[in-house]
């Protein structure tokens, strides 16, 4: 079950990073983004304890984070701005 369930939030988590940062990567795109995004946000926020927890609006919103920082870096490195 764990595995879907990382599957099913990082589907989510990464839609929502595209929508925040106007990008758009398909549905299994959209999964690895939300899913290393949340591994990015556990190794900064939670000191790399990302899967040690149940999942929590704290655990969604870092994971998030990662996300969106992970979409900026790529744009930063593919376009040379951050939008």
């Amino acid at each position: 079950m764990g595995i879907i369930l990382w599957l099913v939030i990082g589907a989510v988590v990464g839609a929502l990073a595209g929508l925040i940062m106007r990008e758009s990567y398909g549905i299994l795109g959209n999964i690895v983004v939300g899913i290393v995004g949340a591994f990015i946000g556990g190794l900064i926020f939670s000191h790399g304890s990302i899967n040690n927890g149940p999942l929590t609006v704290n655990t969604f919103a870092v994971s998030l984070i990662g996300a969106v920082l992970l979409l900026a870096v790529a744009n930063l490195f593919r376009r040379g701005t951050l939008r």
